[in-house]
């Protein structure tokens, strides 16, 4: 499936390298290492698929981490004509802020390990930004799953506990310090521990029964 030649906003992926044993560590304990990692990839992947259903080639930053020359990034660069770029040093604020801060105009950012996100929901985040000064995801363990800001300010990402249930009231609460209007078209869900797996199972023969893809 191919993104509509009219769609043109920004979208940057944070994606850490398939590395057996870094990557999905919280899965482990019940896919093994290796089965991790194989399932990181196959995330990886679809979220590439789904970025690229709803913009345009040229307006994908995959931002990568633990190992910037990975074959996985090369081949997913080369076949689709997206860009690579090496995450900075910092914390998941400060990253997700340099992230937002490259792009030339107001887009989106999202991660890798939410399979619900789909084009469609991207393109209205997208178009929750001409009113809203801010675009949310929150996903049930009180995270996010997608940001897309008309402005940046480091301050929406300061003094957050990354990687805690947390996360999405502290976010609301920067923001509303800030004055900012946000919006927040659904709630999803994401990838973390070994009870999203059956949800995770469920929702690929789900699309597989009405011809979606993932990999």
């Amino acid at each position: 499936m191919c993104a509509d030649t009219h769609a043109h906003f920004p979208l940057a992926i944070l994606a850490k390298a398939p590395i057996s044993g870094q990557v999905k560590t919280r899965l482990m304990p019940a896919l093994g290492a290796e089965g991790a990692c194989r399932l990181h990839e196959r995330l990886l992947q679809q979220a590439v698929d789904t970025a690229l259903a709803a913009t345009s080639p040229h307006s994908i930053t995959l931002w990568t981490a633990l190992d910037h020359a990975h074959p996985v990034f090369r081949e997913l660069a080369d076949r689709h004509g997206i860009r690579l770029r090496a995450q900075p040093e910092g914390d998941l604020g400060q990253r997700m802020f340099q992230a937002l801060q490259a792009m030339e105009e107001p887009g989106l950012l999202i991660g890798s390990d939410c399979p619900a996100l789909t084009p469609a929901l991207l393109e209205r985040c997208q178009s929750a930004l001409s009113e809203a000064d801010a675009v949310f995801l929150p996903v049930e363990d009180g995270g996010y799953a997608l940001v897309g800001v008309r402005r940046n300010d480091q301050r929406l990402f300061a003094a957050i506990d990354w990687g805690t249930n947390r996360v999405m009231k502290q976010t609301r609460a920067r923001a509303h310090a800030l004055g900012w209007r946000l919006a927040c078209p659904a709630q999803l869900w994401d990838v973390d521990r070994p009870e999203d797996l059956d949800r995770l199972a469920n929702h690929s023969d789900t699309m597989m029964r009405t011809g979606g893809r993932y990999r």
